[in-house]
């Protein structure tokens, strides 16, 4: 039952019977009251007033005295100049928690055959690099965005694009070919990502002493600075021999090619490994060295349609200039692609693949410029979601001691950070004594799901667009704003639910609660529900809300804010009233009822920010 709906129709019904006026659904948009006024719901009656021809107050009272006496929700009303407070009977608050408690898929809609397909693309590494602090925030986003658009309704496809090819990969085969003497994952014990990341550091420490050495004899032999140092940068022989073997991969040398193959797959295997601890994963990986192609016929397609230009030199252009843009280059004079070129190749191959209704690319703010291209370019070649793409801009990580740079190994590696945060919360749980009574095994498993909670749920908390600091030691916090503190809760009301006694002759079960619920008198125990019940009610009954704006708005920090009011309000009712040791036998009921529902739907809304949470702490 939503009650809204229902005050938000008899108050249409009031409007026609009283004025004759038939009202719009945005005039009948109710709010909840404030704070300082006796009240659950509140309605403005100023769009009223003229086709009542009298006063606010007496349009209000007029408008109240109507509810009270047909709609049944209503208990009572007061009038606030031209606000009409209404408060909600215990009746109808007890049928609405009848309904959340029989609703297992509360505040959530279920997809069909013909709901719109959503594609969502995440993640995108590079293979010469292991996953590192800014691809948590990218993957986590992702992956909790395709929650969230699944429970309003709509098929979903998770998919991630590898690049997978290119000069940053050559310089990783390149530095292993020089140094690696054969060394392996399983030689070295690393994991595959993490050793072909060391072999690209490598190359880049041989590289800068290179560039250094030949700017140093340039500049000796009569060169200025700074030209010595472009020339240096672009001739190092290391770079050079980097470019080299990228002209061979693009040629198919069998040599090279075979030894991309090996060492792509050590970092898949190690990609794999760090994908399964952060809890996400993909329906469909495409591969830039496979699509790139694709976007290079597509783009030669729509020169011949006449959607782009050919310069003089044999370059491919996209003049947007009548979009304000300027001219976006798409094949360089040799015929080579651009990244703007594989992502129309990506496109094609997905929209063969799957019949997309809408695409999101979850990608950071400084490609915003690059995905108001894309849209240009995806529509011009007839994609019918290309006009409406949705590029999903986030903002960067940052350290308290400053920015990422792989090139010298300074990234926070994400099986490191997860590592960390597992043991943190190992650490602090047994300093805080949450461990007494746990097998090891119990506790190292309560540590991996409170740690990485605390993980996700700092990063999703912050509004994606805006850049962030991460650090570790706020986020593993049993109190405030933090996964931990939500998870201990959940926890709590598990506790007390193992508790209850499942039977008992003062009719101590949630069966008997659902049966006072039911009662015609709606009465608990021949008493009313407390302020603080009602207003858990209330807030549990705002979840489906939270679920439908978190979807239009692209929000995970919208759910995970839900979440920590959520497990505000229950706190502070759980430390105003006892449940278990409640002496009315019904009133016990409801409320393990309402502790039962506030567990189901913190476990809800955290899964869709991809956290789990534990049955004990």
């Amino acid at each position: 039952m939503n009650i809204e709906a229902l005050i938000s129709k008899a108050a249409g019904e009031a409007v026609k019977t009283l004025y004759g006026m038939d009202a719009t659904e945005k005039m009948l948009q109710l709010q909840k009251t404030r704070s300082e006024f006796e009240g659950n719901l509140t309605l403005v009656v100023f769009p009223f007033v003229k086709a009542a021809k009298k006063s606010p107050e007496q349009t209000a009272q007029e408008i109240g005295d109507y509810l009270v006496q047909n709609c049944t929700a209503i208990d009572k009303f007061n009038v606030v100049k031209g606000f009409l407070n209404l408060s909600i009977g215990d009746g109808a608050w007890l049928s609405l928690l009848q309904a959340i408690d029989q609703d297992d898929h509360f505040g959530t809609k279920q997809a069909t055959e013909a709901s719109p397909l959503v594609m969502i693309e995440y993640s995108s590494p590079n293979t010469n690099k292991p996953l590192h602090l800014g691809h948590v925030r990218n993957n986590l986003l992702g992956w909790s965005l395709a929650q969230i658009m699944e429970a309003n309704g709509n098929r979903v496809v998770k998919t991630n694009i590898v690049n997978d090819r290119g000069i940053h990969i050559c310089k990783s085969m390149l530095a292993w070919q020089k140094w690696g003497n054969g060394e392996t994952p399983e030689s070295s014990g690393k994991k595959g990502d993490h050793l072909i990341g060391d072999y690209y550091v490598l190359f880049d420490k041989h590289y800068r002493e290179e560039q250094s050495q030949l700017q140093a004899q340039l500049v000796e032999a009569g060169m200025a600075p700074d030209e010595a140092a472009k020339r240096a940068k672009d001739e190092a022989p290391l770079i050079k021999e980097a470019h080299e073997m990228l002209v061979k991969w693009e040629q198919g040398d069998p040599e090279v090619r075979a030894l991309w193959e090996k060492m792509n797959s050590w970092v898949y295997a190690g990609f794999d490994e760090t994908y399964k601890k952060m809890g996400v994963s993909f329906d469909k990986i495409y591969y830039e060295s496979q699509t790139y192609l694709k976007g290079k016929a597509k783009v030669e397609e729509g020169l011949k349609k006449g959607l782009f230009e050919r310069h003089d030199d044999g370059s491919v252009w996209a003049d947007l200039t009548n979009e304000g843009l300027d001219q976006k280059l798409l094949l360089r004079s040799d015929g080579t692609s651009v990244y703007m070129t594989q992502d129309i190749g990506t496109a094609e191959m997905r929209f063969q693949d799957f019949p997309i209704d809408k695409m999101i690319y979850v990608v950071g703010n400084e490609q915003n410029y690059h995905f108001q291209v894309l849209s240009i370019l995806l529509d011009r070649l007839g994609f019918k979601w290309g006009k409406e793409l949705v590029h999903f801009s986030y903002g960067m990580v940052e350290l308290p001691n400053g920015k990422m740079k792989s090139r010298e190994g300074t990234v926070v590696d994400a099986d490191d950070l997860m590592e960390l945060m597992v043991e943190d919360a190992y650490k602090t749980s047994m300093e805080l004594g949450k461990f007494d009574d746990m097998t090891e095994e119990e506790r190292r498993e309560i540590a991996r799901i409170v740690g990485m909670g605390a993980l996700k749920y700092f990063i999703l908390k912050v509004d994606a667009r805006k850049n962030m600091l991460f650090n570790p030691e706020e986020s593993i916090d049993f109190n405030g704003n933090t996964g931990p503190f939500i998870q201990y809760t959940y926890a709590r009301i598990r506790s007390i639910l193992r508790k209850a006694p499942l039977s008992s002759p003062e009719g101590d079960t949630i069966a008997s609660a659902l049966k006072t619920i039911e009662a015609p008198s709606g009465a608990v125990g021949g008493a009313s529900l407390s302020d603080k019940e009602i207003e858990l009610i209330q807030k549990m009954n705002e979840f489906g809300a939270a679920v439908e704006q978190a979807g239009k708005d692209y929000s995970p920090s919208g759910i995970a804010n839900y979440c920590y009011e959520l497990t505000k309000v229950f706190n502070q009712f759980y430390h105003d009233y006892s449940i278990l040791n409640e002496p009315d036998a019904d009133k016990r009921a409801v409320r393990l009822v309402l502790a039962k529902n506030v567990a189901k739907i913190i476990k809800n809304g955290m899964a869709l920010l991809g956290i789990e949470v534990p049955e004990r702490m």
